[in-house]
């Protein structure tokens, strides 16, 4: 597949995706989003990808929508795109169940990680899209903004039910009422960002956090960690410790706990089996 505005590269074990409108700072427009969504399917189904980076070219994340198109939709219109039928694709785990895949909460429905290298503004949907990633490499240069407030607009792409959960609810509103800009520091020190970089670093330290995983991890045991810490934040203790111990009884008899076990006593590194 030839991608016109996003720039798609695997390098065993990372799938690198990058928004490549620079000189819109990689503002969304329904085709990127959609070239976005059937990569995302493409690496999920390719046995190399064990985890996959989300970064924008240029010196910018994602502010969001694109101005233009949003002008025509509060104008009355609609947003004028090409044919995109070749981009159709539904990335993500059945296991996970519907909730996990809507538009944009795919991302959390993927059966590999996905990490966000947030390289410079992320604001409106392009934060909200960050905060849907699995997890979030920041440069320290990096801005944040909700933007939503400011634009006559709520909360959305699931940004009111994220963002709570990763700081809290009077931080949340303070970010989303208030729209007001902070960098890749305060992010960290908020829990928005998971790892701090250097300004032009975030993508390297992203790769290089999938590459050590998959050097030592199961790429079977990352899948369904991923869906139970998902799956498990809404549900009572005693579901969750159920389904808990049904995901255990069926590792215990899978070849990679046999492979884990063995590499440790050799001391050796481990061999898994790849996701695809």
């Amino acid at each position: 597949m030839m991608y016109n505005e996003i720039i798609y590269e695997v390098t065993d074990p990372v799938a690198t995706i990058t928004m490549n409108r620079p000189e819109r700072l990689n503002a969304f427009t329904t085709r990127m989003l959609a070239e976005i969504r059937h990569a995302l399917a493409e690496a999920e189904k390719d046995a190399s990808v064990v985890g996959i980076v989300l970064t924008g070219a240029g010196r910018g994340f994602c502010p969001g929508m694109d101005m233009d198109a949003l002008n025509d939709i509060s104008a009355g219109g609609t947003s004028t795109e090409d044919d995109m039928s070749e981009l159709d694709a539904n990335p993500g785990n059945p296991d996970m169940g519907p909730q996990f895949a809507t538009m944009y909460n795919h991302l959390q429905g993927l059966r590999k990680p996905v990490l966000a290298a947030v390289n410079g503004a992320a604001a409106g949907m392009g934060m909200a899209y960050a905060l849907l990633c699995d997890m979030r490499f920041v440069d320290r240069n990096a801005k944040f903004t909700t933007a939503f407030s400011q634009r006559g607009l709520v909360a959305e792409h699931a940004m009111s039910w994220v963002l709570p959960r990763l700081i809290g609810t009077s931080r949340a509103l303070d970010l989303l009422w208030s729209a007001r800009k902070f960098d890749g520091t305060e992010a960290k020190e908020l829990g928005i960002a998971d790892r701090l970089c250097e300004p032009g670093e975030s993508v390297n330290d992203a790769k290089a956090y999938l590459t050590e995983l998959a050097q030592v991890a199961s790429p079977t045991s990352l899948m369904i960690m991923k869906q139970q810490v998902y799956k498990h934040v809404d549900m009572p203790l005693g579901p969750a410790m159920e389904e808990t111990v049904q995901l255990m009884n069926e590792s215990l008899v899978r070849d990679d706990f046999r492979e884990g076990v063995r590499s440790f006593i050799e001391r050796r590194a481990p061999r898994f089996a790849r996701v695809s």
